[in-house]
C-alpha cells in the first residue's frame, strides 16, 4: 500500500493525486474519527427526548388529544421527508471556499439547539389544538435543521476515506458516540426526577444542555475536519436524473429495500416503550425503570460493538449485519408474553435486542459508502448526500405510520391518560410494541441476504473507478459486464444527464409518436399524483372539524398519503421544462437510441 498519510486538518490524504482518486486512503488517525463522530453524541441525546418523551408528555402533562398529536407527527415528519432529496442535491452542488459540507453544518446545528429547546418547553398554559400546533411546527423546525447539519456530516464520512474495514472503523466510532449519547439522554430524565426535580424543570435543563453541546461539538467538526479538495471541486449532476440513476443502482436498491422495510415499524419501539413501561409492566416507578431499560438497551448496544466491528474484519460487514438481526427479532418477539411485573425479564430481553441494535447503526453506512463508489464507477460522480438523502426520505415516509398511528389506535379503543387501561387498550399496546418490529425485522432481512457487495467486489469498484479516470474500460464485478468510462458511447456528458429526465418507457413512446408525447407523460403522472395529494388532504380536513373528538389511525395514513404524493408531484413538475425541450428536438432519435440502447 501507499504511504500516504490521512491529514487531520484536510479530510483527505496526502500523496493520492488527481491521477487516481479512487485509491484507498490509509488508516485515519483516532483524532479524526473522534472529532468527526463526537457531534452525534448530542445529536442522538436529543432523540429520546423527542421521540420517547415528549409524545407522552404532550399527551398527559400538556393535554393535547392523541389523534391531533398523531396528525402533528405525521405532517411534521411528512415536511421532513420532502426536504431531504432537496437539501441533499444542494449539498452536492455547493461550491464554497469552506467546502460542501461544512457550511450547512455551522449554521444548521445552532438553529436545530433552539428549535429542540421550544419543542421541550411548551408555555405554560397551552392545550388543545394550540399545543398541538406549538408541538407540530417546533417538531418541523427541528427536523428541517438537523437534516441540514446531519445530511452534509453523513456526506462527509465517505469521503474521509475510501478504505472497505477503515469506512466500518470510522463508523463504528461515530455510532459510538450516537449509542453513549443515548444512553445520557436515557438516564437522566428518570434519574433528575428521581432525585425530585420537576418534569418541565428537566425538559428545560435538557434542552440547554444538548442543545448547547451539539452547537460546540458541531462547529468542532467544521472548524478540525475540512473536505477533500478533489470531491469538493467536481461538478455535481441535475437531481432529477440523479435519482433515477441512484434508483438504477441495484446494491443500493437492495440495502434501501431492507432498510425501508425495517423502518416501516420504525418508531414504535421508541414510542410505544413509555407506554409499554407504565400499563403493561406496571412497575412502582415507571419513570425509574422506564431510564433503566433504555440504559439497558443502548449500554449493551455500546459494549457490543467492538464484537461487531471484529466480526465484520473477520467475516466481512453483511454476514456480522445479518447475525445481528437474531437478537431483535428473537427478544422483541419475546415481549409480547411479559405483563404486570415482569420488571426483570423485561429488562433482561431488552438488554438482550439491545445486542444487536449497534450493529446496523455503523454496518449499514459503511455499506452504503461502498455502494456510493459503485454509483461513481457508472456515473463518475461523487453523490454522497445525495445518497444519503435517499437513505433517508424513504424511511422516513415508511415511518411515520409507525410513529404517528399506534397512539391513534389507542385512542380509538379507548386509552385514559394516567389510568388503568382496559384489556383491548393493554392488548394492543403488547402487539405493536412487541409482534410488528419482529416480524418486519424478518423481511428486512430476507432482504438484505441477496446485498452483493464484499470485500473483493469493492477492491474490484475501486480498481474500476482508477481505470476509468484513465479513459480505459473496466469490468463491473457484480455482473462480470465490461464498462466504458462514463459517457464514452458518443453522447457527451449533459445529453446523457438530460435523458435521465425520462424513463426508458416515455422515450420509446417519444421515438414512436413524436411531438408532444414528453409533456403528456409529465402532466398526466403530476396531475394524478396531485389528484391523490388533493383527496388526501380533503379527507384529513374533513375529519378535523372538531377538538372534542379525536380523528382515527385513517387521518395520519391519509398525511403520509397526502406527503408522499405531493413530493411526486414536485419530481414531475421539475421533469416539465425538460420534457418541452425534448419535444422540440433538442436530442436527434439516434442519440436516444444509443442512450437506450445503454440502459
Amino acid at each position: 500500500m501507499s504511504s500516504s498519510k490521512a491529514n487531520l486538518t484536510t479530510g483527505s490524504v496526502e500523496g493520492a493525486g488527481e491521477a487516481a482518486p479512487a485509491r484507498p486512503a490509509e488508516r485515519l488517525p483516532w483524532t479524526l474519527k473522534l472529532v468527526y463522530g463526537a457531534p452525534n453524541f448530542a445529536g442522538a441525546a436529543m432523540i429520546i427526548p423527542i421521540f420517547v418523551l415528549m409524545p407522552k408528555f404532550y399527551a398527559d402533562v400538556v393535554l393535547v388529544p392523541l389523534g391531533y398529536l398523531a396528525i402533528a407527527i405525521a405532517v411534521a415528519r411528512s415536511l421532513d421527508a420532502l426536504s431531504d432529496p432537496f437539501l441533499g442535491w444542494i449539498s452536492d452542488r455547493t461550491q464554497t471556499r469552506w467546502g460542501r459540507r461544512r457550511p450547512y453544518i455551522v449554521v444548521g446545528a445552532p438553529l436545530c439547539a433552539l428549535a429542540f429547546f421550544a419543542l421541550l418547553n411548551p408555555p405554560w398554559g397551552l392545550s388543545g389544538g394550540i399545543a398541538a400546533l406549538w408541538f407540530g411546527t417546533t417538531f418541523i423546525l427541528y427536523f428541517l435543521f438537523s437534516t441540514i447539519y446531519g445530511l452534509s456530516h453523513y456526506a462527509l464520512g465517505p469521503e474521509l476515506t475510501l478504505d472497505y474495514h477503515e469506512r466500518s472503523s470510522l463508523f463504528a466510532v461515530r455510532e459510538s458516540f450516537t449509542i453513549l449519547g443515548t444512553i445520557a439522554a436515557s438516564a437522566a430524565p428518570g434519574f433528575m426526577m428521581k432525585a425530585g426535580m420537576p418534569e418541565r424543570r428537566v425538559f428545560f435543563v435538557l434542552g440547554i444542555a444538548f442543545g448547547l453541546t451539539l452547537t460546540a461539538l458541531y462547529w468542532l467538526l467544521a472548524l478540525r475536519v475540512k473536505e477533500r479538495r478533489d470531491f469538493v471541486e467536481r461538478k455535481s449532476n441535475p437531481l432529477v436524473p440523479g435519482i433515477r440513476r441512484a434508483l438504477r443502482n441495484r446494491p443500493f436498491a437492495i440495502l434501501l429495500a431492507s432498510y425501508v422495510v425495517g423502518s416501516v415499524t420504525g418508531a414504535i419501539p421508541a414510542t410505544m416503550l413509555p407506554f409499554f413501561n407504565a400499563y403493561v409492566i406496571r412497575p412502582h416507578n415507571p419513570d425509574l425503570w422506564l431510564s433503566i431499560e433504555l440504559l439497558g438497551y443502548f449500554g449493551f448496544g455500546f459494549l457490543s460493538l467492538p464484537l461487531w466491528l471484529a466480526g465484520a474484519r473477520r467475516f466481512g460487514k453483511l454476514p456480522a449485519w445479518l447475525a445481528s438481526f437474531v437478537a431483535g427479532i428473537t427478544g422483541g418477539g419475546a415481549m409480547f408474553f411479559l405483563g404486570k411485573g415482569d420488571v426483570y425479564p423485561l429488562l433482561v430481553l431488552i438488554c438482550w435486542a439491545g445486542c444487536g441494535f449497534g450493529a446496523g447503526l455503523f454496518l449499514t453506512p459503511a455499506m452504503q459508502a461502498d455502494v456510493i463508489d459503485y454509483d461513481e464507477f457508472y456515473t463518475g460522480k461523487r453523490r454522497e448526500a445525495q445518497y444519503g438523502a435517499f437513505w433517508a426520505i424513504l424511511p422516513k415516509f415508511v415511518a411515520i405510520p409507525s410513529a404517528a398511528i399506534p397512539i391513534a389506535i389507542l385512542a380509538s379503543l379507548g386509552y385514559v391518560p394516567n389510568a388503568a387501561q382496559s384489556p383491548p387498550v393493554i392488548l394492543a399496546i403488547k402487539g405493536i410494541f412487541a409482534l410488528g418490529p419482529a416480524i418486519f425485522a424478518t423481511l428486512s432481512f430476507m432482504i438484505a441476504r441477496t446485498y452483493p457487495i464484499d470485500e473483493a467486489a469493492h477492491r474490484a469498484i475501486l480498481e474500476g473507478i482508477t481505470l476509468h479516470a484513465q479513459g480505459l474500460p473496466a469490468p463491473d464485478p457484480l455482473t462480470s459486464r465490461m464498462v466504458p468510462p462514463p459517457h464514452s458511447n458518443g453522447i457527451d456528458e449533459e445529453t446523457g444527464w438530460f435523458l435521465d429526465y425520462f424513463s426508458a418507457g416515455e422515450l420509446r413512446r417519444y421515438l414512436a409518436r413524436g411531438g408532444g408525447s414528453p409533456v403528456r407523460d409529465v402532466w398526466r403522472a403530476a396531475a394524478l399524483s396531485l389528484a391523490v395529494f388533493g383527496l388526501s388532504a380533503w379527507y384529513v380536513l374533513q375529519r378535523m372539524d372538531s377538538l372534542r373528538n379525536d380523528p382515527g389511525a385513517m387521518v395520519s395514513l391519509c398525511v403520509v398519503a397526502a406527503g408522499f404524493a405531493f413530493t411526486v408531484f414536485l419530481f414531475h413538475m421539475m421533469r416539465l421544462r425538460p420534457a418541452r425541450s425534448l419535444a422540440t428536438g433538442r436530442v436527434s432519435s439516434d442519440m436516444i437510441r444509443i442512450h437506450l440502447s445503454g440502459d
